[in-house]
């Protein structure tokens, strides 16, 4: 089977770079020279080991994006921005009916899964693109459709810790704390203690030198009300490695998809694991 032809959108940032350098030695996928970027970046061009990738600039890629879909039929988005970026950017797919891997979280998630139904393109969409982990939140929401109520009366405290650069909330802390709310704890959003200062990382937390620049750790404790019961559920991630092997799993399926006639669809990660 042909390549799929990918744009990996959000370059020069690391999870960006990451996803790009990683698809290069993947024969499944074909990487395009083309990246759309952000307005604060200040040059026009990427370098890499193998090529040099033309960074598409808000003001210019409606210009541009029309010849870049004629020179690579069946091109597919992988979106790794910024959460401000993300529903401008599904509209942009939209509107040029070119689909996509959404692993950018934040934005009005509500407001992006409407803008694909209401399309002619399908989409994956995830706040994690790591299976095993999503396979983890996968069990949450088993528990909390089975056993409501499971753990009412109990306390909740969530900590997760990633590299400075991220700028929201993790989706898969919201995503399990929304979980753990379904089976009787009273806990919000709110209550999830983000980490971003790398000396507390590395000096409090022990996340080793070399990933305080990329990790996902995250330690979710349940205590019941009279202290004498305790849970606890933790997954740390060291690097974004995890995190492309699973978009690759996404770009595939989701060609499958689109190959079956799919249009106006969304797909999870949970949908990809299913396969």
């Amino acid at each position: 089977m042909e390549p799929v032809p990918i744009m990996v959108n959000g370059l020069p940032g690391k999870m960006a770079a990451t996803m790009f350098n990683f698809a290069l030695k993947d024969s499944r996928v074909a990487v395009m020279p083309f990246s759309l970027t952000g307005s604060d970046i200040p040059f026009s061009e990427y370098e890499t080991e193998t090529m040099t990738v033309k960074l598409l600039h808000p003001d210019r890629r409606d210009h541009e994006i029309g010849d870049i879909l004629k020179q690579y039929p069946g091109l597919m988005m992988v979106d790794y921005t910024h959460p401000s970026a993300v529903n401008d950017n599904a509209r942009f797919y939209v509107r040029h009916a070119v689909p996509f891997v959404m692993g950018t979280t934040g934005g009005d998630r509500s407001l992006l899964e409407e803008t694909v139904k209401k399309s002619e393109i399908s989409a994956v969409i995830a706040p994690n693109m790591a299976k095993q982990i999503v396979g983890f939140q996968a069990m949450m929401d088993f528990a909390a459709s089975s056993f409501p109520d499971l753990f009412k009366g109990y306390r909740l405290q969530v900590k997760e810790s990633h590299q400075r650069g991220k700028a929201d909330t993790s989706g898969t802390a919201k995503a399990v704390v929304g979980s753990f709310s379904r089976m009787g704890v009273s806990c919000s959003e709110k209550d999830i203690e983000m980490e971003r200062d790398p000396d507390r990382q590395r000096d409090i937390w022990g996340i080793p030198e070399a990933f305080l620049g990329g990790h996902g750790w995250h330690t979710y404790t349940l205590t019941s009300a009279d202290q004498t019961v305790t849970f606890e559920f933790k997954h740390n991630v060291n690097g974004r490695d995890v995190y492309t092997l699973g978009t690759l799993d996404a770009i595939l399926y989701l060609r499958n998809k689109i190959q079956s006639g799919a249009k106006g669809q969304v797909f999870t990660m949970m949908d990809v694991l299913k396969g």
